[in-house]
């Protein structure tokens, strides 16, 4: 697979190659819809393929190309890590969370299918993303392989994804000032979209630290504007544009960079982001296209 990225239509072609591969280490590391119990592995392959973005595994896959990184350890580990975005999907959609009915432009799966079933399937996915990233087929280090389940591990833990959707929770109706905001939203959107810059890195040749020091403030840059985009977004566009429903944050009584900073400022935020994600990768020269086109891709998204 070719990593060049360093033309718009290079860039594109570059995207839909590792979608593609994504696509089908997801299909091959999830269990058959046809193995029981059929309901939750069907459910568990309606939550993780055939859509999304794939904004993680493309993190996953830009980072690994600095490094030379073997395609088959990448797909293992941007499958891994695209689990357990999902699983957080679909436990954020129940009605105890944020109680969404769409998602990708389709039923949710507790919609789909049920509660329960939703809730089985979070849970499966997050082990099966362990299962996943420990695959021998990865031709990962054994020790290198356990420092990136500890990696992906506290990207999910109460000090990262899980704690930063706690504090959403808590957040509904108070009054947050702004570092308030940015702390929940580094924890519970950038920690997993660190954690995916730095398995990528991870499953390449031996790391210096000044290039997991560039690597990790470029990772925190991307990973708070995707939250502020995600703010802005869910403030101006529709529902069949988003592929969920739009609307939500301030129906909810959310606290978002929108409703404290407001959405000009909140719009010229995101950008002095995207240029901090470029200042950041700098070093790397031409081999870090695809990382800033990454930026540009999540701060200009429309959806």
């Amino acid at each position: 697979m070719s990593l060049a990225a360093h033309s718009v239509s290079g860039f594109a072609t570059w995207t839909a190659q590792v979608q593609a591969t994504v696509e089908a280490a997801l299909a091959d590391s999830l269990p058959s819809a046809a193995s029981v119990p059929v309901r939750l592995h069907e459910a568990m392959r309606y939550a993780v393929l055939g859509g999304g973005k794939r904004v993680r595994p493309l993190l996953v896959f830009a980072a690994g190309a600095l490094f030379n990184a073997p395609v088959t350890a990448l797909a293992q580990a941007a499958a891994a890590v695209e689990m357990i975005h999902a699983y957080s999907l679909v436990h954020d959609d129940l009605p105890c969370m944020d109680d969404d009915a769409l998602r990708r432009g389709k039923p949710t799966v507790h919609v789909q299918y049920d509660q329960a079933t939703a809730l089985l399937v979070g849970d499966a996915l997050q082990s099966q993303a362990f299962a996943a990233l420990t695959d021998a087929a990865s031709g990962i280090a054994a020790a290198r392989q356990l420092e990136m389940v500890r990696l992906l591990a506290y990207a999910a833990s109460s000090c990262g994804m899980c704690g930063g959707q706690a504090i959403d929770l808590d957040s509904v109706g108070a009054s947050l000032d702004l570092a308030a905001l940015e702390h929940m939203h580094r924890l519970k959107t950038g920690a997993l979209l660190h954690a995916s810059v730095m398995l990528g890195a991870w499953c390449g040749k031996a790391l210096q630290e000044a290039d997991m020091k560039a690597l990790a403030a470029y990772a925190d840059a991307v990973g708070l504007a995707f939250q502020v985009v995600d703010d802005v977004l869910d403030a101006t566009a529709d529902s069949v544009t988003l592929g969920k429903t739009a609307g939500k944050d301030a129906a909810d009584n959310k606290p978002t960079y929108v409703s404290i900073l407001g959405l000009q400022p909140s719009l010229e935020l995101a950008e002095r982001l995207r240029l901090d994600a470029h200042a950041a990768v700098a070093s790397f020269g031409a081999a870090a296209d695809p990382l800033r086109r990454l930026a540009d891709m999540i701060v200009q998204r429309k959806n």
